[in-house]
């Protein structure tokens, strides 16, 4: 198992998922990954095992072009208000914020390509409790047109570097140790980057799963669509599915030990 408390500056440390309904879509992740949850006010933090793993929350009002459904990535930062100022000198847009929490300090951004993600200055949480484990969300992947230009934008405002692994690009952040021991890349890599030939930049989530098939097959029990079906990727096996407000994210079966 992977337990966590902190995140560094840099490091990918939440996820939530922004829903039109917030119960139905609560039920439909509870049910694929076993998640129970604490309301705070209509926002929900999914727990697995008494744990913090991520979010279900309503779309946000006040933002303006409203949000789609979707699942936002969330980085560590020190100070909001400077990464908003970082992003926006590095070609990116603050599409909301820095916005004001008991628990923290958010600043929704769009890199220069279009994918939405978000920063985050810590109070009362650093992020998810349990990562890299069945059940809890594993990693994060930007899919873009542009990767040049996203290295260099993702570079300037958090530091990483990139390293060529095949046809993906792994995002590090230099010094940092995260990870699991037993994974077959260096623990330095915060995120992974994958071109596409055309269509919308994104960042897509990944959670891990004990039974890759079983779990796709819960998805459509609960009317989730799959989007693409278990492939090969290495170590294990993966497969993209859809939720039933149409969020997509991934799940992965390794063949590493997850704790």
């Amino acid at each position: 198992m992977s337990h966590r408390d902190r995140y560094e500056p840099g490091v990918p440390c939440w996820v939530t998922t922004m829903q039109p309904d917030v119960d139905a879509a609560a039920e439909y992740y509870g049910g694929l990954f076993g998640w129970e949850y604490a309301d705070g006010g209509g926002f929900l933090t999914a727990k697995l095992r008494g744990r913090d793993v991520a979010a279900v929350a309503p779309l946000a009002p006040g933002v303006d072009p409203p949000p789609a459904p979707g699942w936002l990535t969330q980085v560590s930062v020190a100070d909001a208000d400077a990464a908003a100022a970082k992003a926006e000198a590095a070609g990116g847009r603050v599409v909301a914020g820095p916005l004001e929490f008991e628990i923290g300090r958010l600043v929704v951004i769009e890199d220069p390509s279009g994918a939405v993600f978000n920063a985050w200055e810590p109070r009362m949480r650093h992020g998810a409790q349990l990562v890299n484990e069945p059940g809890a969300w594993a990693m994060s992947r930007l899919d873009t047109p542009d990767p040049e230009r996203a290295a260099t934008f993702y570079g300037e405002l958090f530091g990483w570097t990139t390293e060529s692994f095949g046809p993906v690009t792994m995002f590090r952040l230099p010094g940092y140790v995260g990870g699991e021991p037993e994974q077959p890349v260096s623990r330095e890599v915060v995120a992974v980057m994958l071109p596409t030939e055309a269509g919308e930049a994104r960042w897509l989530v990944n959670f891990w799963v004990d039974d890759l098939d079983a779990a796709v097959a819960r998805s459509a029990q609960a009317g989730g669509t799959t989007v693409a079906p278990p492939f090969e990727a290495p170590p294990g096996r993966s497969a993209v599915l859809a939720d039933p407000a149409g969020v997509t994210f991934e799940i992965s079966q390794v063949s590493v030990p997850a704790g």
